[in-house]
């Protein structure tokens, strides 16, 4: 049985922190780099499979494909720092690794996912406005019309709009952790495709606010032509979301699954 249980399961998430923390400033850079990437394709992938339909068809739909990037990373040990966010923490907790480490990768691995996103959001970019035989068409105006919900509606609304872009994003990186978590939880290959579908294809579906989504979305969208400023891109935005997904990949996933089952074996209770 290629199953791994918690108790175990947690173990290798610490010892995957310790590894994540050791790694060179090049190989977190071009590993972030890659996540980024590879996640502008499946949000692109998502959006254009999903056009035609509308309200919960179109989420759930989106929900389906978008899995395939999230799949990829995992399948290729990438760094996305959304995952990160659970994972050091518990190496910390555990005593593996110092927070300056933890603070270390976080930088470096958002920075590869920021770098990796806006490549691909230029590319993509240029394909729809007219260097590629394709012309965007509804793609363009779908990548638009989802950047303009991220930012000027939660403008629109003030700190209410920057509070809710904050909760969105604590309730994304709860899910989207999990489906880290849940890419160890089997030894296989067909296994570590299934389980972190389940949680990833629920954030997309629900609509909840990824900060490395972002990071292509709404640079893709400025470059297409849509009226959002850089500031109200970060303020708005890319700011309380990772903010949110800091706190509920450390806090939510991170910390509970060590309170439960990491220190309570630590300390030779289990």
């Amino acid at each position: 049985m290629d199953y791994v249980q918690p108790i175990k399961l947690i173990k290798q998430l610490i010892v995957v922190g310790e590894i994540k923390a050791s790694l060179s400033v090049l190989d977190m850079l071009l590993r972030g780099f890659l996540s980024g990437v590879l996640l502008g394709f499946a949000t692109a992938l998502a959006f254009k499979v999903s056009d035609g339909f509308t309200g919960g068809a179109a989420a759930l739909t989106m929900g389906v494909i978008f899995p395939v990037g999230f799949v990829m990373i995992v399948l290729l040990g990438l760094e996305l720092v959304t995952g990160s966010f659970a994972l050091l923490p518990m190496s910390v907790a555990d005593g593996k690794i110092s927070s300056r480490e933890m603070l270390r990768n976080w930088c470096w691995v958002f920075l590869g996912n920021l770098l990796g996103s806006l490549f691909f959001a230029v590319l993509l970019a240029l394909t729809l406005t007219g260097a590629s035989p394709v012309p965007g068409g509804r793609l363009t105006e779908k990548i638009i019309a989802v950047a303009q919900a991220k930012t000027l509606a939660y403008q629109h609304a003030g700190s209410i709009g920057w509070l809710a872009a904050l909760i969105n994003g604590i309730l994304c990186n709860w899910m989207v952790t999990l489906g880290v978590v849940l890419g160890l939880i089997s030894t296989s290959t067909i296994g570590k495709i299934i389980a972190p579908w389940l949680p990833i294809m629920t954030f997309f579906a629900l609509g909840f606010e990824h900060c490395v989504v972002n990071m292509f979305v709404i640079p893709a969208a400025i470059l297409l032509g849509a009226d959002i400023s850089v500031y109200q891109w970060w303020f708005w935005n890319q700011v309380p979301v990772t903010l949110g997904n800091l706190i509920g990949g450390s806090i939510f996933t991170g910390m509970l699954l060590y309170a439960t089952y990491g220190r309570a074996n630590k300390h030779g209770q289990l």
